[in-house]
C-alpha cells in the first residue's frame, strides 16, 4: 500500500496577499517586507549596538547613556538609526526631566503643545498621568499633532511608572503602509490633501471663546495624504483618524471612507511592533515614519509618562 503524505495546498501558490472575499482584508506573506527587514538586520554602528525587533521597525539600542551629554559623532549616529529603524528603544534610562530636554533638543528646536498639560519645571515635556481618575484616550492610531502647519519630527518618551501589565505602545511602519498599496489606490491618492483640525481631538476640551481664540492660533492645514519624508526621500502615508477631518475637494462621507481604508494599513500586525515599558524605558520615534497606538488597557492602574517633541519641516508631497 502507497501512502502520499498530505501536501500543503498553498505549496504550488506563488507567494503573494490575496483578499480575503467580501471584505478588504488581506492574507498571505507580505512579500513587500522582505528587503527591508534584511537590509535592517545588516547594519553595524559605531557607538552602540541595535537589536531589530521588527520586521521593518523597532530596534533595542544598548550601550549609550542618555543620562549625560553625548559628543555630537554619537548624537548623529542616533539620528541616522531612527532614519533607519523608525523607532529606537531605551532601557534603564532614569532621566531627569532636565535630562530628557537637553537629549531632545539635540534634534532640533521643542515645541510646548497648547493642549496638554506639561511638567511644570519644563514646559517642553507633555506630561501623561493616567489613573482611575484621568482617563487615557491615546488608543488610536495617530501622528503626532498634524494640526499644526509644522508637526514633530519627533518625540521622545521616557516612562516614569507604567502598569506590570498592560500600557503598552504600538508603532505602524507607514512607508510599509504606502509600499502595500494597490497600484489604482496610489494612483488615486497620490495628489490629494487632507485637511487636519485640532477641535476633532481637543475641541470638546474648551468653550466657545476658547476654542475660537485657539482657532485663531491654529487654523485648520491641508497636508498631502502621501509625503515625501525630508530626510530619507521614502514616501509614506500621513492621515489619521484623530486629526484629519476630510479630504479636500471630496464630500465628507467620501473623505472619511477613503482616511477609513488608509488608516487600516496600519491595523496589520505585519506593520508592527510593539513595545512593553519598563520604569526608565524611553522611545524615541520619527513622526513622520510611523503612526502610534498607546494600549488603554490597565485602567484603573497608573501609568505616568513624559513626552519632549521636536518641531520638523511642514510636510511636502
Amino acid at each position: 500500500m502507497t501512502v502520499i503524505a498530505d501536501k500543503d495546498p498553498a505549496a504550488d501558490i506563488t507567494p503573494r496577499t490575496v483578499q480575503i472575499p467580501g471584505y478588504p482584508v488581506w492574507s498571505g506573506p507580505f512579500t513587500h517586507l522582505a528587503a527591508e527587514r534584511d537590509r535592517l538586520a545588516g547594519l553595524r554602528w559605531q557607538s552602540f549596538d541595535a537589536r531589530p525587533v521588527g520586521a521593518t521597525l523597532g530596534a533595542e539600542i544598548s550601550g549609550v547613556d542618555l543620562t549625560r551629554e553625548q559628543p555630537d559623532a554619537v548624537i548623529a549616529e542616533v539620528r541616522q538609526a531612527l532614519h533607519e529603524y523608525k523607532v529606537l528603544f531605551f532601557r534603564d534610562q532614569p532621566l531627569t526631566p532636565q535630562q530628557h530636554v537637553a537629549f531632545a533638543r539635540r534634534f532640533g528646536e521643542l515645541e510646548v503643545h497648547p493642549f496638554i498639560p506639561s511638567n511644570t519645571d519644563c514646559p517642553e515635556l507633555v506630561r501623561f498621568e493616567k489613573s482611575a481618575q484621568v482617563s487615557g484616550f491615546e488608543n488610536a492610531w495617530h501622528h503626532d499633532v498634524t494640526w499644526r502647519e509644522q508637526p514633530s519630527m519627533g518625540a521622545v518618551l521616557h516612562a516614569i511608572s507604567v502598569p506590570e501589565i498592560g500600557g503598552d505602545t504600538l508603532f505602524a511602519d507607514m512607508y510599509a503602509a504606502y509600499d502595500a498599496l494597490d497600484a489604482e489606490t496610489r494612483a488615486r491618492v497620490e495628489t490629494l490633501d487632507a485637511v487636519h483640525d485640532f477641535t476633532r481631538a481637543f475641541g470638546h476640551t474648551l468653550n466657545d471663546e476658547q476654542r475660537e481664540k485657539m482657532r485663531a492660533q491654529h487654523p485648520a492645514v491641508r497636508h498631502p495624504v502621501v509625503c515625501t519624508h525630508a530626510v530619507t526621500g521614502r514616501k509614506h502615508l500621513y492621515v489619521n483618524r484623530v486629526f484629519a477631518d476630510h479630504i479636500h475637494g471630496l464630500d465628507l462621507d467620501e473623505s472619511r471612507a477613503l482616511i477609513d481604508r488608509l488608516c487600516r494599513t496600519a491595523d496589520a500586525p505585519e506593520h508592527q511592533v510593539r513595545l512593553h515599558w519598563e520604569p526608565d524605558t524611553v522611545a524615541f520615534w520619527d513622526n513622520r515614519a510611523v503612526q502610534h497606538y498607546a494600549a488603554s488597557d490597565y485602567w484603573p492602574q497608573v501609568r505616568i509618562m513624559e513626552r519632549a517633541s521636536i518641531i520638523g519641516p511642514r510636510p511636502r508631497r
